[in-house]
């Protein structure tokens, strides 16, 4: 269960940030949340659901999302899943015409230091 009395951050939209995914457990913290910390170098504050495009973009890049990892209880995406990425990678993806759509009130407003508001926005899932 997600406590959201613990979270005190602020979505791209400046409301209370809502949770990205539970199933998977997602966020850097694995409280199922997009936000970030000192300790976070990639700054997981992007809620996506992932596509068959990106998962295979990403894989290419180095960082394979699909396949399970039990070692760091990991299980894998599958297209239509929800997980928190780092900034940069989901702006590497749009900048190659593959960022998967995001999940505007689940988005850190610390994405905004990376992408603008209008880019996220034309990405939003409806």
């Amino acid at each position: 269960m997600i406590s959201k009395a613990k979270i005190t951050k602020k979505n791209v939209l400046g409301g209370e940030l809502q949770p990205c995914c539970c199933d998977p457990m997602t966020g850097f913290f694995r409280d199922g949340y997009c936000r970030t910390g000192d300790t976070d170098q990639g700054r997981h504050v992007v809620c996506a659901q992932m596509t068959a495009e990106f998962l295979n973009f990403t894989k290419k890049r180095g960082n394979n999302l699909s396949s399970p990892h039990p070692e760091y209880d990991f299980p894998g995406l599958d297209p239509g899943d929800r997980w928190c990425l780092c900034v940069l990678r989901w702006k590497e993806a749009q900048d190659h015409g593959v960022a998967p759509p995001v999940v505007l009130e689940a988005c850190d407003e610390a994405a905004l230091s990376v992408v603008p508001l209008d880019t996220l926005k034309a990405h939003a899932l409806e």
